[in-house]
């Protein structure tokens, strides 16, 4: 309560992702108290960058189940920074009905966005070389699972990947989105729209927050390499 209180009068700023990352592992090894839960646990990143959140969460909870959960946002046609929703491989999507009633958002564009993202899921599944494709119907199964991102603006794609999640035939122990930086409105959103916890390091009220990147000193882009490599180490990938 003392941090928050301390991170909207002053400017906090964190080192980089990984530092944000690892004050959040810690968190999650507060909120996740049995130790066997703790190495049980699956760790689930979206990427690009939230597969670098979720390598260092799996670390500091000392779980080898770990994998990538590739959901896209769907963007307003004049904007490509502003999340009009989300969508999955299968076609599970979170669509924003505010925004596309506010923008005069028409259907055929949303379709054409839609199979542009989907098309590019399925490019980034084959490029991250995912050998082995986890049987998530029974994986999840009482399992505490860990859905995790470098922040959340907006929280679209967070909605997709939890709504797939919770679609599936075996529920897990609990479901848990980890992310380091949200704005208050985005995780009432998210706790609105999920079945899930949610744990941040950074609530932030709404007229402090304004970017993912203005917590951070150094908010370097993570490209496809970078994701390729956790995903080596991890034998996922050739």
């Amino acid at each position: 309560m003392i941090f928050q209180m301390l991170t909207d009068k002053f400017q906090f700023k964190f080192k980089d992702r990984k530092a944000a990352s690892e004050i959040l592992g810690e968190i999650l090894k507060q909120r996740i108290k049995s130790p066997e839960d703790q190495r049980n646990a699956l760790v689930l990143g979206i990427p690009r960058a939230g597969v670098v959140t979720a390598d260092i969460v799996a670390k500091k909870l000392s779980t080898v189940h770990f994998n990538v959960i590739i959901a896209r946002k769907l963007t307003h046609p004049d904007n490509q920074e502003m999340a009009i929703g989300s969508i999955m491989e299968d076609g599970t999507c979170y669509i924003n009905e505010k925004l596309i009633k506010e923008f005069g958002i028409s259907s055929r564009y949303l379709e054409k966005e839609k199979l542009e993202q989907v098309k590019e899921i399925k490019r980034r599944k084959k490029l991250y070389g995912k050998e082995r494709e986890l049987d998530f119907d029974s994986y999840v199964d009482n399992r505490i699972v860990i859905l995790s991102d470098d922040g959340a603006a907006t929280g679209a794609t967070l909605i997709a990947a939890t709504t797939w999640i919770m679609k599936l035939r075996s529920t897990p122990k609990r479901l848990i989105i980890a992310i380091p930086i949200a704005p208050r409105y985005t995780v009432d959103l998210l706790k609105e729209k999920c079945e899930a916890e949610v744990e941040t390091v950074i609530t932030s009220s709404a007229s402090a927050f304004h970017s993912l990147e203005q917590y951070h000193k150094n908010f370097e882009t993570v490209n496809d390499d970078a994701v390729i490599t956790i995903m080596k180490k991890r034998g996922l990938s050739q």
